[in-house]
């Protein structure tokens, strides 16, 4: 799909899109629990579905009482053993999964797709291989093999907090008392603290006694609850940075004291408005990409903490490089950092690519209101954020999509 934004002011109200962070968790709690759920705030994006199937892979029912809102009848820790999931090319689905499809002892099967499978699950690989669990990875599935149990775990804080989250997911029902440490640098920190509040919804106890060593108590299954799903800071960011770039552009269905961590996206757009500005995005890599489209349509900025980018849905700062280039803006990349130079945007004078990721293309989009431009490979959206177009148009955009 190809999206052609014309250049233009944008103006007006709009809601924020509902947070796929606390959505996932809670659908895997409400899979979990003994009984019905009502989930309210559900999107209709591809990762969310992808939980979605793959919590009736575990056994759960679903069905629909509204549009956004879901019912989950959970089975406790009663899950299909040996079941087969298919994540697609949701991150958070098959990190959080894999513990999941272990409560029973059999050999469960991920799905995804090839560059999903590629991200790697490393960090499982030597957590759980030293409990006995068996990690196979193909082409476009992985198969893990075993029985999740009670213990002590430890495990490098650097990489991702997905796989914190799925331990923690976990592991109140393995039926004893057991401890996860993380250890620092722990990154993006704020997503643990999300999990531990919806499982808190659900009944289940997290203690932190010291920095990062949790201890989680055991329960018979999670207690069904219902839960509305809050705003999401992630993609409402996109709007929130045509505002900083001088549109009339208000947000609402937002938590000021929400737990996301990319709430912090305001602060930083206003940061760009400075010159010789430094950010680390290592706590909120998702606003990575609109935090460089303001940047350079700003001042420029050194971004540091980047590395992580590099196992998103594409290598973001390299992608993100590379279409900046398009406008005109040069970056000076390293390891770990992203120098977005200052200089004056023009209108691309070649098509821009979305590199199949979400946010890559709704950061371009944001950067082509204030010049023009055609983006490929547009459809990416889908992943979190389906009607982004839609919802741009009704602010005043210009936007012809061509299939």
């Amino acid at each position: 799909m190809r999206a052609e934004i014309k250049k233009g002011k944008m103006h007006g109200s709009i809601s924020a899109p509902p947070s796929k962070s606390f959505a996932h968790r809670a659908l895997i709690c409400a899979a979990l629990s003994d009984g019905k759920s009502e989930i309210a705030g559900i999107s209709d994006s591809d990762d969310i579905a992808a939980t979605e199937r793959c919590i009736k892979a575990l056994g759960a029912d679903i069905s629909r009482k509204d549009n956004s809102t879901l019912i989950i009848t959970g089975r406790g820790k009663n899950i299909n053993p040996n079941g087969i999931y298919n994540c697609h090319e949701s991150g958070s689905t098959l990190r959080f999964m894999m513990p999941v499809s272990i409560l029973k002892k059999g050999t469960a099967t991920l799905y995804g797709t090839k560059r999903l499978i590629s991200r790697g699950v490393g960090v499982y690989n030597e957590l759980l291989g030293k409990k006995n669990i068996d990690i196979s990875l193909f082409e476009d599935k992985i198969e893990i093999s075993g029985l999740l149990t009670s213990g002590s775990y430890k495990m490098p804080g650097n990489i991702s907090s997905q796989f914190a989250t799925g331990m923690l997911l976990a592991l109140p029902l393995t039926g004893f008392t057991s401890t996860l440490e993380i250890t620092p640098p722990v990154e993006s920190r704020k997503y643990i603290d999300i999990t531990i509040d919806i499982m808190r919804r659900f009944s289940a106890y997290v203690e932190e006694k010291s920095k990062n060593l949790f201890t989680v108590h055991p329960i018979d299954s999670y207690t069904p609850t219902n839960v509305q799903i809050e705003g999401d800071w992630s993609n409402a960011a996109f709007f929130l940075a045509l505002k900083s770039l001088g549109n009339d552009v208000e947000v609402t269905s937002l938590n000021k004291n929400s737990l996301q961590s990319d709430r912090v996206c305001e602060e930083l757009f206003s940061r760009l408005d400075e010159k010789d500005a430094t950010i680390d995005v290592s706590g909120c890599p998702d606003l990575a990409p609109i935090l460089f489209s303001v940047a350079a349509a700003k001042n420029g900025a050194l971004f540091t903490g980047t590395k992580r980018l590099a196992i998103k849905e594409s290598d973001r700062a390299a992608c993100m490089a590379e279409e900046l280039l398009k406008f005109g803006i040069k970056c000076e990349m390293n390891d770990n950092s992203l120098k977005v130079l200052a200089g004056d945007i023009h209108r691309p004078d070649t098509e821009l690519c979305g590199h199949n990721d979400h946010r890559i293309v709704m950061a371009l989009s944001v950067l082509s209101t204030l010049t023009g431009g055609t983006i490929t490979e547009a459809e990416a959206i889908n992943k979190s954020f389906p009607d982004f177009f839609e919802r741009l148009c009704t602010l005043g955009a210009k936007i012809d999509i061509y299939e």
